[in-house]
């Protein structure tokens, strides 16, 4: 279960992923090409990077819905449900937790938007997307299978304490994210994954 789920993650570069099961999920869409219509579309807040009106319309039907915090559903339309840090919703078989995600020791994501990181429950797998945060003691009572964390320091962790967080939460897979567009690149991904060798399975995703 775990496995075939992970074949059908899609690293769209920074952290824009596409998660294609019962349904099909986006994360962030940022800078991506087209693809298949999205079924749902989290956006973890409202920076430019990660809420994108125009990428949001190249994966957007009709029926698509949007899950966001407050400040990003000012930039949408359509079927755009709000949240905060500790709600959660089903979309047909398809669970979503809303989690905190904020800076420690910056502020570039204040605690105190009320930004998003998702837990998604699909298919019998929990993915975690932890949107630009930096190593929160929120992430120690995480129960995931797989987590995307970020890694490139600056807005967010760096990939030492990055990797301080895949040891905190021990999910059966962590991929790296947050590299190789605005800031970081493929170096910070190595770091992470040579240091969790052994500790944490990590697989550092090709740019879809």
């Amino acid at each position: 279960m775990l496995q075939d789920m992970a074949k059908n993650i899609a690293w769209l570069g920074h952290d824009s992923f596409r998660i294609e099961g019962s349904k099909t999920i986006y994360f962030d869409p940022y800078q991506i090409p087209e693809g298949p219509k999205a079924d749902l579309i989290l956006i973890s807040h409202e920076h430019f990077d990660h809420c994108s009106p125009e990428d949001v319309s190249k994966i957007q039907k009709p029926e698509t819905i949007i899950v966001t915090e407050k400040d990003s559903a000012n930039k949408l339309s359509g079927d755009v449900r709000i949240v905060k840090p500790g709600d959660s919703l089903r979309i047909g078989e398809v669970k979503i937790e809303a989690v905190p995600s904020y800076n420690t020791d910056k502020d570039f994501h204040p605690k105190r938007n009320g930004w998003l990181g998702f837990v998604v429950e699909m298919d019998g797998v929990r993915i975690y997307h932890a949107g630009d945060t930096d190593f929160i003691p929120e992430m120690k009572n995480l129960e995931v299978d797989i987590a995307l964390l970020p890694v490139s320091g600056t807005y967010v962790m760096t990939a030492d304490q990055a990797i301080e967080a895949a040891l905190a939460i021990r999910p059966k897979l962590a991929i790296p994210m947050h590299y190789g567009t605005v800031v970081g690149d493929e170096n910070d991904a190595r770091k992470f994954k040579e240091a969790l060798e052994g500790k944490v399975d990590v697989v550092v995703l090709p740019k879809t």
